[in-house]
């Protein structure tokens, strides 16, 4: 073989052996490129949009103000239905339903309340006398509990309960396992599919405690002078029925405006109780915690109130659901106004149908089938 051949051939074999270390070269980088592009990817099924990354750790607030309480629903077809005043008919019917179920227990309660009440006096005159024959312990915390419970007005006693289980439902959002089962039923969403129940629950729901701290304190201060009008029964089937009321009211502004989004707490309940307060006495003197020195008339905060919320419902205000606080507010102003004459004073009829199936029969009652006053 001449020189010139070899040339070639080395030549020729070198040509082949950098094609053979360039194709592992670029095989090797198309897979390092490719592993990259597969983790950025967007995939889609079944209308459901998941992004990889740590979305995850986002927090629940975050996740309420952008998900809203439907994440399994694609975006545009929940904005499609949500603007349909179709879906409201059954909140509504819920509406109306749990309002009149609300009236009748308190009604029925408070029927057994002052029936058992003459067992009740003799009950703690034996316990008072037992008290007397047993001997003091010193430090008991027992009895340091129920001195304190006792001291407080009944009106403040009645509210303990509902505190209690504000309290309750916010430890609840702290847990991680928790969240998907709290937005959907402790938010109230009209494009939400879970309509009704959420009406209810998200009036015990806050997510910040300062917004707790807040609506609870607010309910505290008002509590003796609502339970002293209304009485304890008749104030928990209002607050109850406000809560609802409210966010129905919430459900029509948003589905009629679009603005779409989920909502909780307990100011529109707490609304109601203002509301209340305020138009059975508008002269009373309030003040605000952090600025005592400046007193105003029940009336006139009432009135900034109502005109503070309706602005923030027309204008589009976002920050609190101006909806909900001027549903309840419109809703306690009419229960004093309206509602305790057409409810209230009507529930004689059912006290009687309650008091005959209670004694078995009218001719068991006696003169007492009237029921309480």
């Amino acid at each position: 073989m001449s020189w010139r051949g070899c040339i070639l051939r080395l030549a020729r074999d070198d040509i082949i052996c950098m094609a053979k270390r360039g194709n592992r070269i670029t095989l090797n980088t198309q897979q390092r490129c490719g592993f990259k592009k597969a983790v950025k990817e967007t995939k889609t099924k079944k209308g459901v949009i998941e992004e990889t990354g740590p979305s995850h750790t986002e927090p629940s607030e975050g996740l309420i103000h952008k998900r809203g309480a439907s994440p399994l629903v694609e975006p545009s077809v929940a904005y499609t239905h949500s603007r349909s005043f179709g879906r409201l008919v059954k909140p509504l019917v819920f509406t109306i339903g749990f309002t009149g179920c609300s009236f009748g227990t308190a009604a029925i309660w408070q029927y057994e309340s002052l029936k058992s009440r003459v067992q009740s006096y003799f009950d703690e005159v034996r316990a008072e006398w037992l008290e007397k024959l047993r001997p003091q312990k010193q430090g008991d915390l027992r009895k340091w509990i129920n001195q304190w419970w006792n001291s407080l007005s009944e009106g403040q006693r009645t509210v303990a309960g509902i505190i209690a289980a504000n309290a309750v439902v916010f430890c609840c959002w702290r847990v991680p396992s928790l969240q998907r089962s709290m937005i959907k039923y402790f938010t109230s969403n009209p494009a939400s599919k879970t309509l009704c129940f959420p009406m209810l629950l998200s009036t015990f729901s806050h997510y910040s405690f300062f917004h707790m701290a807040a609506n609870m304190y607010v309910l505290w201060s008002f509590s003796s002078s609502i339970v002293s009008m209304l009485g304890r029964e008749q104030f928990m089937a209002v607050y109850m029925s406000a809560g609802v009321i409210s966010t129905m009211f919430s459900y029509v502004c948003k589905t009629a405006s679009g603005r779409l989004g989920p909502s909780l707490g307990a100011s529109g309940a707490i609304m109601t109780v203002l509301a209340a307060v305020c138009t059975k006495m508008p002269e009373a003197k309030l003040a605000i915690i952090f600025l005592p020195m400046y007193a105003f008339s029940a009336g006139n905060a009432l009135k900034a109130i109502v005109v503070m919320d309706t602005a923030g419902l027309v204008l589009g205000w976002r920050f609190f659901d101006h909806a909900a606080h001027l549903g309840g507010a419109l809703f306690g102003i009419w229960y004093i106004m309206y509602g305790h004459e057409l409810i209230w004073k009507n529930r004689e009829t059912l006290v009687k149908v309650w008091h005959d199936l209670r004694t078995k029969g009218p001719s068991g009652g006696g003169n007492g089938g009237s029921g309480p006053q």
